[in-house]
């Protein structure tokens, strides 16, 4: 069974954890969380963390990520919603072992590009998080919203992709609606990504 660190924070309300949570009690994911890490004791995950009894972590400054890693040891580092930049030597000792979700749809190459369902370009939507992700796909007319598991790298949002999940922009839509619809399918996407990495051998 695989061990899971996950770290969230103030942005978001912790469904990404709870949807990994959900996946573990239902034996759907064949993975333990040995540890919630938060960047603060105000984040709205970690009453999800304490309901279910998880081993739970603070941690305000990027310095101190590295050593709390380090007792636990994780298969994985699950970014569910972490704001903190995650520092070069963190990168290095869990290469290709840091999870995160990207409001966008990341290539596989630097110069490449993304093509949604029906044949147009995808958005990166690189440097954008959250809500201003959103508004960037209505802003430029995106027939498609989408996001992208892929492991973290010392490239700005890029990384070796693991999934991506595609979600139609219908008229009228608003970042209310489509963060919305696009939540469920990132709910899905990360599930999914831990499921594949985390099978038995």
């Amino acid at each position: 069974m695989k061990k899971l660190a996950v770290l969230i924070s103030t942005v978001g309300k912790g469904s990404n954890l709870q949807a990994i949570i959900d996946a573990i009690e239902a034996d759907k994911l064949n993975a333990e969380i040995a540890i919630v890490v938060s960047d603060s004791r105000e984040a709205l995950g970690l009453k999800r963390a304490k309901k279910h009894s998880l081993k739970v972590a603070i941690c305000p400054k990027k310095e101190d990520l590295l050593p709390i890693l380090k007792r636990i040891q994780p298969d994985y580092i699950v970014l569910a919603g972490w704001k903190q930049i995650v520092s070069d030597e963190v990168i290095a000792k869990f290469q290709n072992r840091i999870l995160n979700l990207h409001p966008g749809l990341v290539p596989q190459t630097i110069m490449g590009h993304v093509k949604n369902p029906d044949g147009t370009l995808a958005l990166w939507n690189r440097g954008l998080l959250a809500e201003k992700a959103i508004q960037n796909f209505l802003e430029k007319k995106a027939t498609y919203a989408g996001s992208t598991v892929h492991f973290l790298s010392d490239e700005f949002d890029f990384g070796k992709v693991i999934k991506r999940g595609f979600v139609k922009v219908k008229k009228g839509d608003t970042v209310k609606t489509l963060y919305t619809r696009l939540k469920k399918i990132e709910h899905k996407i990360y599930v999914e990504s831990l499921q594949k990495l985390c099978q038995p051998e």
